[in-house]
Protein backbone atom coordinates (compact mmCIF):
# COMPACT_ATOMS: atom_id res chain seq x y z
CA UNK A 1 0.00 0.00 0.00
CA UNK A 2 1.38 3.31 -0.84
CA UNK A 3 1.12 6.74 1.21
CA UNK A 4 -1.56 7.97 -1.03
CA UNK A 5 -3.75 4.89 -0.54
CA UNK A 6 -2.93 5.07 3.46
CA UNK A 7 -4.20 7.88 3.59
CA UNK A 8 -7.73 6.93 1.63
CA UNK A 9 -7.91 4.18 4.24
CA UNK A 10 -7.54 6.89 6.95
CA UNK A 11 -10.12 9.15 5.80
CA UNK A 12 -12.65 6.45 5.20
CA UNK A 13 -12.02 5.56 9.02
CA UNK A 14 -13.32 9.59 9.86
CA UNK A 15 -16.12 9.25 7.72
CA UNK A 16 -16.65 13.07 8.54
CA UNK A 17 -14.09 16.18 8.81
CA UNK A 18 -13.69 19.11 9.46
CA UNK A 19 -10.51 20.58 7.82
CA UNK A 20 -8.27 23.68 9.62
CA UNK A 21 -7.52 25.47 6.23
CA UNK A 22 -5.20 27.79 4.80
CA UNK A 23 -4.78 27.43 1.52
CA UNK A 24 -1.38 25.81 1.07
CA UNK A 25 -0.45 23.17 -0.71
CA UNK A 26 -0.39 21.04 2.02
CA UNK A 27 -4.28 21.40 3.58
CA UNK A 28 -5.51 22.80 0.06
CA UNK A 29 -4.06 18.66 -0.92
CA UNK A 30 -5.76 17.31 2.25
CA UNK A 31 -8.93 19.18 1.55
CA UNK A 32 -9.23 18.30 -2.04
CA UNK A 33 -8.40 13.98 -0.74
CA UNK A 34 -11.15 14.25 1.96
CA UNK A 35 -13.71 15.28 -0.74
CA UNK A 36 -12.69 12.74 -2.91
CA UNK A 37 -12.57 10.14 -0.55
CA UNK A 38 -15.64 11.04 1.73
CA UNK A 39 -17.74 13.47 -0.34
CA UNK A 40 -18.50 17.16 -0.51
CA UNK A 41 -21.09 17.02 2.08
CA UNK A 42 -18.83 14.86 4.65
CA UNK A 43 -16.44 17.50 4.77
CA UNK A 44 -16.18 21.18 6.21
CA UNK A 45 -12.89 23.90 5.51
CA UNK A 46 -12.75 26.41 7.96
CA UNK A 47 -10.58 29.21 7.68
CA UNK A 48 -8.81 31.90 10.16
CA UNK A 49 -8.62 35.63 9.32
CA UNK A 50 -6.36 37.86 11.10
CA UNK A 51 -3.94 40.68 11.27
CA UNK A 52 -0.95 37.37 10.61
CA UNK A 53 -2.42 36.42 7.66
CA UNK A 54 -0.31 37.62 4.08
CA UNK A 55 -3.60 38.91 2.44
CA UNK A 56 -2.50 37.80 -0.88
CA UNK A 57 -2.78 33.89 0.81
CA UNK A 58 -5.97 34.86 2.50
CA UNK A 59 -7.33 36.15 -0.90
CA UNK A 60 -6.18 32.93 -2.81
CA UNK A 61 -7.87 30.97 -0.11
CA UNK A 62 -10.94 31.96 -0.46
CA UNK A 63 -11.13 31.50 -4.12
CA UNK A 64 -10.37 27.80 -3.58
CA UNK A 65 -12.98 27.09 -1.63
CA UNK A 66 -15.99 28.83 -3.82
CA UNK A 67 -17.43 25.75 -4.18
CA UNK A 68 -16.64 23.88 -0.70
CA UNK A 69 -18.51 24.05 2.10
CA UNK A 70 -16.41 26.29 4.48
CA UNK A 71 -16.80 28.64 8.00
CA UNK A 72 -14.21 31.59 8.67
CA UNK A 73 -13.24 32.39 11.99
CA UNK A 74 -11.87 36.19 13.05
CA UNK A 75 -8.55 35.43 15.10
CA UNK A 76 -7.40 38.77 17.54
CA UNK A 77 -3.55 37.22 17.23
CA UNK A 78 -3.33 40.57 19.52
CA UNK A 79 -5.08 39.61 22.22
CA UNK A 80 -2.06 37.10 22.89
CA UNK A 81 0.79 38.73 25.09
CA UNK A 82 3.16 35.86 23.72
CA UNK A 83 2.35 37.14 20.47
CA UNK A 84 2.36 40.41 21.34
CA UNK A 85 5.99 40.65 22.40
CA UNK A 86 6.71 37.95 19.71
CA UNK A 87 8.16 35.09 22.68
CA UNK A 88 9.97 32.02 21.15
CA UNK A 89 6.60 30.12 22.13
CA UNK A 90 4.67 32.89 19.91
CA UNK A 91 3.14 30.24 17.37
CA UNK A 92 2.17 27.89 20.65
CA UNK A 93 0.29 29.92 22.00
CA UNK A 94 -1.10 31.34 18.90
CA UNK A 95 -1.79 27.82 17.34
CA UNK A 96 -3.60 26.58 20.44
CA UNK A 97 -5.91 29.97 20.74
CA UNK A 98 -6.90 29.39 16.69
CA UNK A 99 -7.11 25.96 16.41
CA UNK A 100 -9.48 26.28 20.22
CA UNK A 101 -11.61 28.51 18.30
CA UNK A 102 -11.57 25.75 14.95
CA UNK A 103 -12.61 23.08 17.34
CA UNK A 104 -15.78 25.21 18.48
CA UNK A 105 -16.62 25.70 14.77
CA UNK A 106 -16.03 21.97 13.92
CA UNK A 107 -18.51 20.99 17.58
CA UNK A 108 -20.70 23.25 16.43
CA UNK A 109 -21.28 21.25 13.40
CA UNK A 110 -21.12 18.24 14.86
CA UNK A 111 -17.29 17.59 13.43
CA UNK A 112 -16.02 15.47 15.40
CA UNK A 113 -12.31 14.68 13.95
CA UNK A 114 -10.58 18.11 12.86
CA UNK A 115 -7.46 17.82 10.79
CA UNK A 116 -4.54 19.73 10.13
CA UNK A 117 -1.88 19.80 7.26
CA UNK A 118 1.29 18.80 9.00
CA UNK A 119 3.69 16.88 6.75
CA UNK A 120 6.38 14.82 7.97
CA UNK A 121 8.79 17.43 6.84
CA UNK A 122 7.31 19.51 9.62
CA UNK A 123 7.87 16.83 12.39
CA UNK A 124 11.73 17.69 11.89
CA UNK A 125 11.85 21.33 12.17
CA UNK A 126 11.30 23.75 14.91
CA UNK A 127 7.39 24.11 15.19
CA UNK A 128 6.19 24.99 19.09
CA UNK A 129 2.69 25.14 16.88
CA UNK A 130 2.29 21.16 16.78
CA UNK A 131 2.74 20.49 20.26
CA UNK A 132 -1.00 22.77 20.47
CA UNK A 133 -2.37 20.91 18.31
CA UNK A 134 -1.34 17.38 19.44
CA UNK A 135 -2.28 18.50 23.14
CA UNK A 136 -5.90 20.02 21.50
CA UNK A 137 -6.40 16.53 19.80
CA UNK A 138 -6.02 17.77 16.28
CA UNK A 139 -4.81 14.91 13.60
CA UNK A 140 -2.69 15.08 11.16
CA UNK A 141 -3.12 12.63 8.47
CA UNK A 142 -0.30 13.22 6.12
CA UNK A 143 2.05 13.17 9.21
CA UNK A 144 0.25 9.75 10.21
CA UNK A 145 1.44 8.63 6.49
CA UNK A 146 4.38 9.68 6.89
CA UNK A 147 4.00 12.29 3.40
CA UNK A 148 6.39 14.54 3.00
CA UNK A 149 6.42 18.27 1.41
CA UNK A 150 7.52 16.87 -1.96
CA UNK A 151 5.88 13.84 -2.02
CA UNK A 152 2.33 16.24 -1.59
CA UNK A 153 3.78 18.10 -4.28
CA UNK A 154 3.69 14.98 -6.94
CA UNK A 155 0.91 13.79 -5.34
CA UNK A 156 -1.18 17.09 -6.17
CA UNK A 157 -0.04 17.48 -9.54
CA UNK A 158 -0.67 14.07 -10.19
CA UNK A 159 -4.32 15.00 -9.15
CA UNK A 160 -4.13 17.90 -10.84
CA UNK A 161 -4.74 19.93 -7.65
CA UNK A 162 -4.01 23.79 -8.66
CA UNK A 163 -1.67 24.58 -5.32
CA UNK A 164 0.99 21.82 -6.40
CA UNK A 165 3.32 24.67 -6.84
CA UNK A 166 2.58 26.94 -4.07
CA UNK A 167 5.56 28.43 -2.61
CA UNK A 168 5.28 27.52 1.25
CA UNK A 169 4.61 31.00 3.64
CA UNK A 170 4.32 31.32 7.30
CA UNK A 171 3.03 34.03 9.47
CA UNK A 172 3.56 37.35 8.78
CA UNK A 173 5.09 37.69 12.47
CA UNK A 174 8.21 35.24 11.36
CA UNK A 175 9.72 38.11 9.54
CA UNK A 176 10.60 39.51 13.13
CA UNK A 177 13.68 38.75 15.51
CA UNK A 178 12.02 37.04 18.95
CA UNK A 179 11.21 40.09 21.75
CA UNK A 180 10.76 42.75 18.86
CA UNK A 181 7.49 43.94 20.02
CA UNK A 182 4.93 43.38 17.14
CA UNK A 183 1.95 45.47 16.41
CA UNK A 184 -0.52 45.39 13.42
CA UNK A 185 1.26 48.39 11.63
CA UNK A 186 4.82 46.26 11.12
CA UNK A 187 3.15 43.02 9.99
CA UNK A 188 1.03 45.32 7.61
CA UNK A 189 4.59 46.87 6.62
CA UNK A 190 6.16 43.57 5.92
CA UNK A 191 2.83 42.41 4.19
CA UNK A 192 2.96 45.37 1.63
CA UNK A 193 6.57 45.16 0.95
CA UNK A 194 6.41 41.09 -0.13
CA UNK A 195 3.99 41.90 -2.17
CA UNK A 196 5.59 44.73 -3.92
CA UNK A 197 7.66 41.81 -4.80
CA UNK A 198 5.13 39.46 -5.78
CA UNK A 199 4.16 42.04 -8.42
CA UNK A 200 7.21 41.61 -10.12
CA UNK A 201 6.71 37.41 -10.36
CA UNK A 202 8.64 36.92 -6.91
CA UNK A 203 6.43 35.11 -5.18
CA UNK A 204 8.54 32.80 -2.94
CA UNK A 205 10.38 35.38 -0.65
CA UNK A 206 10.79 37.01 2.76
CA UNK A 207 10.93 40.58 3.78
CA UNK A 208 12.65 39.62 7.32
CA UNK A 209 12.77 43.32 9.85
CA UNK A 210 15.40 44.32 11.66
CA UNK A 211 14.91 47.76 13.02
CA UNK A 212 15.12 50.05 10.02
CA UNK A 213 16.29 47.48 7.58
CA UNK A 214 14.78 45.64 4.91
CA UNK A 215 16.28 42.07 4.54
CA UNK A 216 14.68 39.68 1.20
CA UNK A 217 15.63 36.48 0.93
CA UNK A 218 14.53 34.77 -2.24
CA UNK A 219 15.78 31.85 -4.00
CA UNK A 220 18.83 32.59 -5.95
CA UNK A 221 17.22 31.58 -9.34
CA UNK A 222 15.22 34.92 -8.89
CA UNK A 223 18.12 37.29 -7.97
CA UNK A 224 18.25 38.69 -11.67
CA UNK A 225 14.63 39.51 -11.78
CA UNK A 226 15.22 41.81 -8.68
CA UNK A 227 18.42 43.20 -10.51
CA UNK A 228 16.42 43.85 -13.32
CA UNK A 229 13.47 45.79 -11.51
CA UNK A 230 15.72 48.07 -8.94
CA UNK A 231 12.44 50.46 -8.88
CA UNK A 232 11.41 48.05 -6.12
CA UNK A 233 13.92 48.93 -3.87
CA UNK A 234 12.67 52.72 -3.70
CA UNK A 235 8.94 51.29 -2.96
CA UNK A 236 10.25 49.37 -0.36
CA UNK A 237 11.95 52.27 1.05
CA UNK A 238 8.94 54.46 0.48
CA UNK A 239 7.36 52.08 3.15
CA UNK A 240 9.26 53.35 6.42
CA UNK A 241 12.75 51.58 5.84
CA UNK A 242 15.92 53.54 5.67
CA UNK A 243 18.21 50.15 3.69
CA UNK A 244 16.75 47.48 1.91
CA UNK A 245 19.23 44.45 1.19
CA UNK A 246 19.48 41.18 -0.71
CA UNK A 247 20.02 38.07 1.25
CA UNK A 248 22.69 36.03 -0.50
CA UNK A 249 21.92 33.13 1.33
CA UNK A 250 18.63 32.82 -0.33
CA UNK A 251 15.68 31.96 0.88
CA UNK A 252 15.46 30.20 4.58
CA UNK A 253 12.55 28.22 6.75
CA UNK A 254 12.27 29.26 9.99
CA UNK A 255 15.50 31.60 9.63
CA UNK A 256 15.20 33.12 13.03
CA UNK A 257 15.40 29.91 14.66
CA UNK A 258 18.70 29.09 13.18
CA UNK A 259 19.83 32.35 14.20
CA UNK A 260 18.03 31.97 18.25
Amino acid sequence: MDKYENLENILKGYKRVAIAYSGGCDSNFLLATAIKVLGKENVLAIICHGAMMPKDDYEDAHQLLKDVTYQEIEVDVFSLKAFRENDKKRCYYCKKMIMSQVIEVARKYDYQYILDGQNSDDQKVYRPGIQACQELGILSPLAMCHMTKQEIREYSQKWQIPTYNKPANACLASRFDYHTRLTVEKLNLVDQAEKILHEIGIHHVRVRVQEELARIEMEPCHFQIMLEHLDVVEKIKALGFRYVTLDLEGIKSGGYDRES
